[in-house]
Protein backbone atom coordinates (compact mmCIF):
# COMPACT_ATOMS: atom_id res chain seq x y z
CA UNK A 1 0.00 0.00 0.00
CA UNK A 2 1.39 3.44 -0.87
CA UNK A 3 2.15 5.28 2.37
CA UNK A 4 3.02 8.90 3.12
CA UNK A 5 6.44 8.88 1.40
CA UNK A 6 5.03 7.32 -1.77
CA UNK A 7 2.12 9.77 -1.83
CA UNK A 8 4.44 12.72 -1.27
CA UNK A 9 6.81 11.48 -3.99
CA UNK A 10 3.82 11.18 -6.32
CA UNK A 11 2.75 14.73 -5.49
CA UNK A 12 6.22 16.13 -6.09
CA UNK A 13 6.47 14.35 -9.43
CA UNK A 14 3.58 16.23 -11.07
CA UNK A 15 2.41 19.13 -8.88
CA UNK A 16 4.44 21.83 -10.62
CA UNK A 17 3.67 20.53 -14.10
CA UNK A 18 -0.12 20.45 -13.66
CA UNK A 19 -0.45 23.76 -11.78
CA UNK A 20 -2.27 26.27 -13.96
CA UNK A 21 -3.70 23.64 -16.30
CA UNK A 22 -7.30 23.80 -17.50
CA UNK A 23 -9.41 20.64 -17.46
CA UNK A 24 -10.45 19.57 -20.96
CA UNK A 25 -12.29 16.35 -20.09
CA UNK A 26 -12.70 13.72 -17.37
CA UNK A 27 -13.31 10.01 -17.96
CA UNK A 28 -14.30 7.48 -15.30
CA UNK A 29 -13.75 3.72 -15.68
CA UNK A 30 -15.06 1.03 -13.33
CA UNK A 31 -16.36 2.13 -9.95
CA UNK A 32 -13.71 2.94 -7.37
CA UNK A 33 -14.01 2.79 -3.58
CA UNK A 34 -16.22 5.89 -3.44
CA UNK A 35 -18.14 7.75 -6.16
CA UNK A 36 -16.70 10.87 -7.74
CA UNK A 37 -19.49 12.98 -6.26
CA UNK A 38 -20.30 14.95 -9.38
CA UNK A 39 -20.84 14.38 -13.08
CA UNK A 40 -17.41 14.15 -14.77
CA UNK A 41 -18.29 16.84 -17.32
CA UNK A 42 -18.90 19.31 -14.48
CA UNK A 43 -15.12 19.51 -14.06
CA UNK A 44 -14.56 20.60 -17.66
CA UNK A 45 -13.15 24.12 -17.88
CA UNK A 46 -11.94 24.28 -14.28
CA UNK A 47 -8.32 25.20 -13.58
CA UNK A 48 -5.85 23.35 -11.38
CA UNK A 49 -4.33 25.71 -8.85
CA UNK A 50 -2.11 23.44 -6.72
CA UNK A 51 -1.60 19.90 -5.44
CA UNK A 52 -1.30 19.39 -1.68
CA UNK A 53 -1.15 16.34 0.58
CA UNK A 54 -2.94 15.50 3.83
CA UNK A 55 -1.90 12.13 5.21
CA UNK A 56 -2.23 9.70 2.31
CA UNK A 57 -4.67 11.92 0.41
CA UNK A 58 -3.65 14.13 -2.47
CA UNK A 59 -5.70 17.34 -2.60
CA UNK A 60 -5.94 18.79 -6.09
CA UNK A 61 -7.15 22.37 -5.64
CA UNK A 62 -9.30 23.69 -8.49
CA UNK A 63 -10.51 27.23 -9.03
CA UNK A 64 -13.88 25.81 -7.95
CA UNK A 65 -13.68 22.97 -5.41
CA UNK A 66 -11.06 20.25 -5.08
CA UNK A 67 -10.41 16.59 -5.84
CA UNK A 68 -9.33 14.23 -3.05
CA UNK A 69 -7.29 11.35 -4.44
CA UNK A 70 -6.41 8.18 -2.51
CA UNK A 71 -4.22 5.48 -4.04
CA UNK A 72 -5.77 2.65 -2.05
CA UNK A 73 -3.88 -0.66 -1.91
CA UNK A 74 -2.40 -0.76 -5.39
CA UNK A 75 -3.09 2.55 -7.11
CA UNK A 76 -0.63 4.83 -8.87
CA UNK A 77 -0.90 8.10 -10.77
CA UNK A 78 0.64 8.91 -14.13
CA UNK A 79 0.92 12.35 -15.64
CA UNK A 80 2.22 13.34 -19.04
CA UNK A 81 1.52 14.74 -22.45
CA UNK A 82 1.72 11.37 -24.17
CA UNK A 83 0.59 8.48 -21.98
CA UNK A 84 0.10 4.97 -23.32
CA UNK A 85 -3.48 4.06 -24.36
CA UNK A 86 -5.77 3.57 -21.35
CA UNK A 87 -6.03 -0.02 -20.08
CA UNK A 88 -8.59 -2.03 -18.14
CA UNK A 89 -7.17 -0.90 -14.79
CA UNK A 90 -7.21 2.83 -15.60
CA UNK A 91 -10.30 4.11 -13.77
CA UNK A 92 -9.88 7.89 -13.73
CA UNK A 93 -8.46 10.11 -16.43
CA UNK A 94 -8.36 13.90 -16.40
CA UNK A 95 -7.15 15.49 -19.61
CA UNK A 96 -5.76 19.00 -19.14
CA UNK A 97 -4.01 21.59 -21.24
CA UNK A 98 -0.69 20.51 -19.69
CA UNK A 99 -1.10 16.76 -19.86
CA UNK A 100 -3.25 13.84 -18.74
CA UNK A 101 -3.55 12.70 -15.13
CA UNK A 102 -4.51 9.02 -14.86
CA UNK A 103 -5.21 6.70 -11.92
CA UNK A 104 -4.32 3.06 -12.44
CA UNK A 105 -5.71 0.80 -9.71
CA UNK A 106 -5.99 -2.98 -10.32
CA UNK A 107 -7.75 -3.63 -6.99
CA UNK A 108 -9.97 -0.51 -7.12
CA UNK A 109 -9.58 0.38 -3.43
CA UNK A 110 -8.46 3.86 -4.41
CA UNK A 111 -10.74 6.83 -4.93
CA UNK A 112 -11.17 10.24 -6.51
CA UNK A 113 -13.75 12.36 -4.70
CA UNK A 114 -14.92 15.86 -5.60
CA UNK A 115 -15.83 18.36 -2.86
CA UNK A 116 -16.93 21.99 -3.10
CA UNK A 117 -14.35 22.89 -0.44
CA UNK A 118 -12.23 21.29 2.29
CA UNK A 119 -15.03 22.13 4.72
CA UNK A 120 -17.62 20.23 2.67
CA UNK A 121 -19.04 17.07 4.30
CA UNK A 122 -17.34 14.74 1.76
CA UNK A 123 -13.92 16.21 2.56
CA UNK A 124 -14.39 16.44 6.32
CA UNK A 125 -15.49 12.82 6.51
CA UNK A 126 -12.17 11.75 4.99
CA UNK A 127 -9.80 14.25 6.60
CA UNK A 128 -11.10 15.33 10.00
CA UNK A 129 -9.94 12.29 12.00
CA UNK A 130 -6.40 12.19 10.62
CA UNK A 131 -3.55 12.60 13.08
CA UNK A 132 -0.61 14.99 13.07
CA UNK A 133 1.46 15.47 9.93
CA UNK A 134 4.88 14.01 10.79
CA UNK A 135 6.85 16.18 8.35
CA UNK A 136 5.28 19.45 9.46
CA UNK A 137 5.68 21.84 12.36
CA UNK A 138 2.39 20.55 13.77
CA UNK A 139 4.11 17.31 14.84
CA UNK A 140 5.03 18.37 18.38
CA UNK A 141 6.92 16.10 20.78
CA UNK A 142 4.85 16.99 23.86
CA UNK A 143 1.54 16.44 22.10
CA UNK A 144 2.84 13.18 20.62
CA UNK A 145 3.83 11.93 24.09
CA UNK A 146 0.48 12.92 25.62
CA UNK A 147 -1.44 11.09 22.89
CA UNK A 148 0.68 7.95 23.28
CA UNK A 149 0.09 7.89 27.06
CA UNK A 150 -3.65 7.64 26.39
CA UNK A 151 -3.33 4.41 24.38
CA UNK A 152 -2.74 1.02 25.96
CA UNK A 153 -2.34 -0.98 22.74
CA UNK A 154 1.06 -1.74 21.19
CA UNK A 155 3.04 1.18 19.85
CA UNK A 156 3.20 -0.41 16.38
CA UNK A 157 -0.62 -0.56 16.19
CA UNK A 158 -0.88 3.07 17.32
CA UNK A 159 1.48 4.19 14.57
CA UNK A 160 -0.42 2.26 11.90
CA UNK A 161 -3.83 3.57 13.02
CA UNK A 162 -3.10 7.11 11.79
CA UNK A 163 -5.08 8.80 14.55
CA UNK A 164 -2.06 10.13 16.47
CA UNK A 165 0.28 10.61 13.52
CA UNK A 166 -0.50 9.96 9.85
CA UNK A 167 1.38 8.11 7.15
CA UNK A 168 3.66 5.87 9.22
CA UNK A 169 2.81 2.70 7.33
CA UNK A 170 4.04 -0.81 7.95
CA UNK A 171 7.52 -0.39 6.48
CA UNK A 172 8.19 2.93 8.14
CA UNK A 173 6.75 1.96 11.54
CA UNK A 174 9.12 -1.01 11.73
CA UNK A 175 12.05 1.15 10.66
CA UNK A 176 11.27 4.04 13.03
CA UNK A 177 10.82 1.72 16.02
CA UNK A 178 14.18 0.11 15.25
CA UNK A 179 15.89 3.49 15.00
CA UNK A 180 14.34 4.52 18.34
CA UNK A 181 15.25 1.20 20.01
CA UNK A 182 11.64 0.38 20.94
CA UNK A 183 10.10 -3.10 20.84
CA UNK A 184 6.98 -2.97 18.57
CA UNK A 185 4.89 -4.90 21.12
CA UNK A 186 5.43 -2.36 23.91
CA UNK A 187 2.27 -0.59 25.05
CA UNK A 188 2.23 2.99 23.80
CA UNK A 189 1.18 4.18 27.24
CA UNK A 190 4.47 2.94 28.73
CA UNK A 191 6.71 5.17 26.67
CA UNK A 192 8.51 7.76 28.76
CA UNK A 193 8.90 11.35 27.55
CA UNK A 194 12.53 10.75 26.43
CA UNK A 195 11.59 7.57 24.53
CA UNK A 196 8.64 9.34 22.91
CA UNK A 197 11.04 12.07 21.82
CA UNK A 198 13.40 9.49 20.30
CA UNK A 199 10.52 7.89 18.42
CA UNK A 200 9.30 11.30 17.27
CA UNK A 201 12.73 12.06 15.81
CA UNK A 202 13.00 8.59 14.28
CA UNK A 203 9.65 8.94 12.49
CA UNK A 204 10.69 12.24 10.96
CA UNK A 205 14.09 10.88 9.98
CA UNK A 206 12.78 7.69 8.36
CA UNK A 207 9.98 9.42 6.44
CA UNK A 208 12.23 12.22 5.20
CA UNK A 209 14.83 9.71 3.98
CA UNK A 210 12.12 7.65 2.30
CA UNK A 211 10.85 10.69 0.40
CA UNK A 212 14.42 11.52 -0.64
CA UNK A 213 14.84 7.94 -1.94
CA UNK A 214 11.64 8.10 -3.98
CA UNK A 215 9.63 5.94 -1.55
CA UNK A 216 9.63 2.14 -1.45
CA UNK A 217 8.88 -0.03 -4.46
CA UNK A 218 8.02 -3.52 -3.23
CA UNK A 219 5.73 -4.52 -6.09
CA UNK A 220 4.71 -1.88 -8.60
CA UNK A 221 4.88 1.60 -7.05
CA UNK A 222 6.24 4.37 -9.23
CA UNK A 223 5.92 8.15 -9.22
CA UNK A 224 3.71 10.02 -11.68
CA UNK A 225 6.62 10.17 -14.11
CA UNK A 226 7.38 6.44 -13.83
CA UNK A 227 10.32 6.42 -11.39
CA UNK A 228 10.61 3.56 -8.87
CA UNK A 229 11.54 4.09 -5.21
CA UNK A 230 14.71 2.80 -3.54
CA UNK A 231 14.23 3.17 0.23
CA UNK A 232 13.60 -0.57 0.63
CA UNK A 233 17.23 -1.26 -0.31
CA UNK A 234 18.50 0.41 2.87
CA UNK A 235 15.84 -0.94 5.27
CA UNK A 236 17.34 -1.97 8.60
CA UNK A 237 14.70 -4.52 9.61
CA UNK A 238 11.73 -4.55 7.23
CA UNK A 239 11.45 -7.82 5.25
CA UNK A 240 14.83 -8.99 6.66
CA UNK A 241 13.62 -11.89 8.81
CA UNK A 242 16.49 -14.19 9.87
CA UNK A 243 19.07 -11.90 8.29
CA UNK A 244 21.71 -10.36 10.59
CA UNK A 245 20.96 -6.99 12.12
CA UNK A 246 23.03 -4.32 10.38
CA UNK A 247 24.03 -2.97 13.81
CA UNK A 248 24.60 -5.99 16.10
CA UNK A 249 24.35 -9.04 13.76
CA UNK A 250 21.51 -10.60 15.78
CA UNK A 251 19.02 -12.34 13.44
CA UNK A 252 16.01 -10.15 12.68
CA UNK A 253 12.72 -11.53 14.01
CA UNK A 254 9.22 -11.25 12.58
CA UNK A 255 5.77 -11.39 14.18
CA UNK A 256 2.17 -10.65 13.22
CA UNK A 257 0.39 -7.60 14.64
CA UNK A 258 -3.09 -6.74 13.48
CA UNK A 259 -2.68 -8.97 10.40
CA UNK A 260 0.49 -7.13 9.39
CA UNK A 261 4.06 -8.38 9.52
CA UNK A 262 6.37 -6.62 11.98
CA UNK A 263 10.15 -6.88 11.87
CA UNK A 264 12.51 -6.05 14.72
CA UNK A 265 15.89 -6.81 16.27
CA UNK A 266 15.52 -8.58 19.66
CA UNK A 267 18.85 -7.15 20.83
CA UNK A 268 18.60 -3.53 19.64
CA UNK A 269 14.91 -3.35 20.61
CA UNK A 270 14.89 -5.06 24.00
CA UNK A 271 11.89 -3.18 25.38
Amino acid sequence: MPELPEVEVTRLSFALEIAGAQVISVRMGKALRWPLGCAPDQLTGRCVQAVRRRGKYLLIDLDQGLLLVHLGMSGSLSFGAQLRPAGIHDHFEMVTTRGTLRLNDPRRFGAVVYADSQDAPQARKLLDKLGMEPLSGDFEVDRFHVELKRRKVSIKQVLLAGVVVVGVGNIYASEALFLAGIRPTLSASKLSRPRSARLHAAIQDVLARAVAKGGSTLRNFSSANGDAGHFQVEAMVYARQDQPCRVCATPIKALRQGQRSTFYCPHCQKA
